[in-house]
């Protein structure tokens, strides 16, 4: 699937809004700014790599030689990355922050609101714009497992640099102490999760009957 890349998902979601309910969305922004609290869900979901929404008046589409489009309608695009499957996703977004989703997507013509989940699924399923290619510099690796690896490297650097300054049996103690505060940080990354088993579990179901000879 293009839209996953290892542990990662790549989302791309387009929204119109009717341009006279545009300037509220704006004055929206404006203000979630200057509170920082609402996004506090949204900040504690480690799952999240990254989330932006950006508004694109209906006069800012690129004119790439197919002409100047006439459009009826502004846009909000959503993007982001995160740890997951696509259900995981959504329902961590919904019950982290409703209060920020329903102010950013407000004047989304249609939008449902982000509580109950069903219809908030479907809004967003709805308009989903696949991801064409989607590059993952660690794709076996997640968010927390590449936090888990920097804490671990900034323990070996620690007792590189004591090394050479503490007796041996000094630096037994230092390491012991190293080894304790990053044990939660040194198992495996482990595998990343699938959105369906279906597709494997039809190729199991199926492979007695691929094997048997032929009569």
């Amino acid at each position: 699937m293009s839209n996953v890349a290892g542990k990662a998902y790549g989302m791309n979601v387009v929204t119109p809004m009717r341009p006279w309910k545009t300037w509220i969305n704006r004055f929206l922004f404006m203000v979630a700014r200057t509170q920082p609290q609402q996004l506090g869900g949204l900040l504690g979901l480690s799952i999240i790599h990254f989330a932006r929404w950006v508004m694109i008046r209906r006069d800012q589409w690129p004119d790439l030689g197919q002409g100047k489009p006439s459009i009826a309608n502004d846009y909000m695009l959503f993007v982001s990355n995160f740890n997951g499957t696509w259900d995981q996703y959504i329902d961590a977004f919904s019950d982290g922050i409703p209060n920020g989703l329903d102010l950013f997507w407000y004047s989304s013509t249609k939008y449902p609101g982000s509580i109950p989940i069903t219809p908030f699924k479907n809004y967003i399923r709805a308009n989903q714009i696949d991801t064409a290619y989607y590059y993952n510099a660690t794709p076996g690796a997640a968010q927390r497992d590449i936090k888990a690896a920097l804490r671990v490297r900034a323990a070996l650097e620690a007792l590189a640099r004591q090394h050479a300054t503490l007796t041996p049996e000094e630096f037994a103690v230092a390491f012991r102490r190293a080894f304790v505060t990053v044990q939660n940080d040194l198992p495996s990354h482990g595998y990343a999760p699938v959105a369906s088993n279906d597709t494997q579990n039809a190729d199991l179901n199926r492979e007695a009957l691929i094997r048997r000879p032929p009569t």
